[in-house]
């Protein structure tokens, strides 16, 4: 724990003074007053996020988190547990929708095998595999403590290493068959919600596969009795190596003042440990988009961040965050680069 405390001890809030400059500076750019409308509110959380005064948006980086789930053997997914493996290496091959609107923003992909059940003979993958899938949580903790802990620690430690290079903006995603069966349980533990109320159809399960995906929830919850004060004994529980390594990489972008979008349901549940950690890290995440998954509203809501957009996705990969960080760029582009009524030589009403 001692780098997740060393972590969480370096977040801070944003700049409030510099979020009023920035204020200013919007009220005396050639528009209308608030005319903009979020794209000003987007640009004057960005100043404060990272205290510059005229920030940019060049480097820009997305994490793909990947692991697999024991849970899957309770039939959960319309998918086997194969795929994951699968979309990896076609991750890796720059073949899948996160590789085509990271290439259309600009934004360098990032592949890492947190706990995918196979192995991977490839340079272009960062590896910080944990365990070849987490254990079936309706029968056992999904992982150790230890292994949680280890999950969030490799978050920080491959966003760590990533900034070294530079970073502006970081936006999360994963891939993992089984994943929003685990996020559903993490999410109503939490926020002690009844299963109902977070769990949807994930890759698209009929009405029997969702039956049994709310009865794997409560088995999981009524054996393994999470500790929702604990979001570590939460995540060890309930959880899955990606969806820890995704709260490490919030944690870690807010101690170092750079904004982190998330992309779906299953970031929202990384974020929802990472929040319940450390509440400042709020201030720092941008929510994309809101899910058709339902439990991604009650989650975003229950942190108090608004989606940018509904597009109906439900994705994953870090879709949702590579549209998100292009609307960001574009309202930060907007600040930074407009002119002032004086600038211009435009009439201002007073």
């Amino acid at each position: 724990m001692e780098e997740i405390n060393k972590t969480l001890n370096k977040i801070k809030q944003p700049d409030i003074l510099k979020e009023k400059a920035a204020q200013r500076r919007l009220d005396i750019l050639t528009k209308p007053k608030d005319s903009l409308g979020l794209l000003e509110n987007i640009a004057r959380r960005i100043v404060g996020i990272t205290g510059k005064e005229l920030p940019q948006i060049s480097n820009k980086v997305i994490f793909t988190m990947a692991g697999d789930h024991g849970v899957t053997e309770e039939g959960v997914s319309a998918f086997p547990k194969e795929v994951t493996v699968q979309m990896v290496n076609n991750f890796i091959n720059e073949g899948a929708a996160i590789n085509v609107l990271a290439g259309h923003i600009g934004a360098k992909v990032i592949i890492v095998d947190m706990g995918v059940d196979g192995n991977f003979d490839r340079k272009d993958l960062v590896d910080l595999k944990i365990n070849y899938g987490t254990k079936n949580m309706t029968k056992e903790s999904a992982m150790t403590k230890k292994e949680a802990i280890k999950s969030i620690e490799a978050g920080i430690h491959v966003f760590k290493q990533e900034i070294i290079s530079g970073i502006d903006i970081v936006g999360i995603g994963e891939m993992g068959i089984g994943n929003t069966t685990s996020s559903s349980a993490i999410v109503a533990a939490l926020m002690e919600r009844n299963i109902e109320e977070v769990v949807d159809r994930g890759t698209g399960i009929n009405d029997k596969l969702l039956k049994n995906k709310i009865s794997s929830i409560k088995k999981a919850i009524e054996l393994n009795k999470p500790d929702r004060s604990d979001p570590i004994d939460v995540l060890s529980k309930l959880g899955g190596f990606e969806i820890g390594g995704m709260a490490g990489i919030i944690i870690a972008a807010a101690s170092e003042m750079i904004p982190v979008v998330l992309d779906g349901f299953i970031s929202g549940a990384a974020a929802l440990i990472a929040y319940s950690l450390e509440p400042k890290v709020k201030d720092y995440i941008f929510a994309s988009h809101c899910s058709v998954e339902k439990g991604h509203r009650v989650t975003l809501d229950y942190m108090g961040l608004k989606p940018l957009f509904d597009l109906e996705l439900r994705l994953g990969e870090g879709t949702g965050a590579a549209i998100g960080i292009n609307i960001i760029e574009a309202a930060v582009k907007i600040f930074s680069c407009m002119a002032t009524f004086e600038e211009a030589s435009v009439s201002k009403k007073d």
